[in-house]
């Protein structure tokens, strides 16, 4: 599967040039079905062309940056895919994700590119990170409940000895690592043990303190302006000192106990998932709850489900939770000029949808989206949203 993060959400955001061309459609990876992928995508195709002729765009015009597109079509490329597939072009870009999602078959040619079916893939419902520790081993690990990838942290020090600048004598004989098996919660367990002429304990964890204070100025620095949760993997006897040094507001009191260095990025994936997974349906439950509590006072202002009111509240920096439907569109046009929202029962030339626009704008401004079936949002609504403060005191 292809790594879909928020840097890359933000930059397909960001396109300036346009229009947009966004393909999304179900890859099964096994059966009858798979042999049907080619045919879907030539139909999206065929639509794409449609709709670019309809906002006055022949398809020869299109042609140079449509071709790119196009050439993804042959056998090798539909014998390796995941659950879904989000295709992205304009004049100026093309990129393409195979995701562990199922998406359902759209084509949408706009000023933007459509991206809401992505954002269960980032939203607080589903990325986190994952920091691996041990004495001679640093790993941060960026991850979502379907895939995992480890990422590049500057300054950051490999080592105890490094962060202490030890020299090759001084290492010797002051602490080893030995591996039991059969741990509660990670199929290896890593202690240290102190021999004769190793530092008391008391200087071990000194020295510890010392060495994640350095570890964690680098990944503060890496993930200042993140709000995802941090699980902490490593020996049990060292987590709670990180803890003491750990300045990022959003490091999770569990975390796994065992040695990071035996897991691959895969399976300290899975262990956080379970430790993550409770996180995050608490706070979509307690967002539920006061959306609830809110719309049942008589004086309320800060819960709304009324598209009208949504989409120039997320376009105005004014949400703090938006619920938006993932498997429901509406289709319109929102002038920020005029502050109107034109809502169409069926998609025009130049409509967006303006439940992805929502979902966009919340999560650009800094909102938390959560990007759920229908069923999931409060009313059972395609829309719900609770304000940063009250819509009619900023009216």
């Amino acid at each position: 599967m292809d790594f879909f993060s928020k840097d890359e959400l933000k930059n397909l955001i960001e396109n300036t040039q346009t229009p947009c061309v966004s393909i999304y459609m179900p890859t099964p990876k096994r059966g009858s079905e798979t042999q049907q992928s080619p045919i879907r995508f030539k139909n999206l195709m065929t639509e794409v062309e449609q709709k670019l002729d309809a906002i006055g765009i022949r398809v020869s015009d299109a042609m140079e940056w449509l071709q790119p597109v196009k050439d993804l079509d042959t056998p090798d490329f539909w014998e390796h895919q995941e659950h879904g597939l989000a295709i992205f072009a304009s004049p100026d870009r093309f990129v393409y994700y195979r995701v562990p999602l199922e998406v359902e078959e759209l084509a949408v040619v706009g000023d933007r590119f459509h991206l809401k079916p992505l954002m269960p893939l980032l939203t607080k419902n589903g990325r986190f990170f994952i920091l691996a520790l041990s004495q001679h081993n640093v790993r941060l690990l960026e991850a979502t409940q379907y895939n995992v990838r480890e990422m590049h942290v500057e300054d950051v020090p490999e080592s105890l000895e490094e962060a202490l600048l030890y020299d090759e004598t001084a290492k010797s004989g002051q602490f080893r690592f030995f591996t039991s098996r059969g741990g509660t919660r990670n199929p290896a367990q890593e202690r240290v043990s102190h021999g004769q002429g190793s530092p008391d304990r008391d200087k071990f964890q000194r020295d510890i303190a010392q060495y994640f204070h350095q570890v964690n100025e680098a990944i503060a620095q890496k993930l200042h302006d993140e709000d995802a949760p941090l699980v902490l993997a490593g020996d049990e006897s060292i987590l709670p000192i990180y803890h003491e040094a750990n300045s990022y507001s959003h490091l999770l009191e569990k975390g796994i106990a065992g040695n990071p260095k035996l897991l691959k990025p895969e399976e300290l994936q899975k262990w956080a998932w379970q430790v993550v997974q409770p996180e995050f349906e608490q706070a979509y439950h307690e967002a539920v709850s006061k959306y609830e509590e809110l719309v049942g006072s008589p004086e309320n202002h800060e819960a709304f489900s009324q598209l009208q009111d949504i989409v120039p509240a997320a376009y105005y920096k004014r949400l703090d939770s938006l619920f938006v439907a993932v498997d429901r569109h509406q289709w319109g046009q929102f002038d920020p000029n005029t502050n109107t929202v034109d809502i169409h029962e069926s998609p025009q030339p130049n409509d967006e949808d303006l439940l992805d626009f929502a979902a966009v704008y919340t999560f650009l401004n800094g909102g938390t989206v959560y990007a759920e079936p229908r069923d999931r949002v409060p009313g059972n609504a395609p829309v719900a949203a609770i304000a940063r403060y009250s819509v009619a005191a900023a009216q």
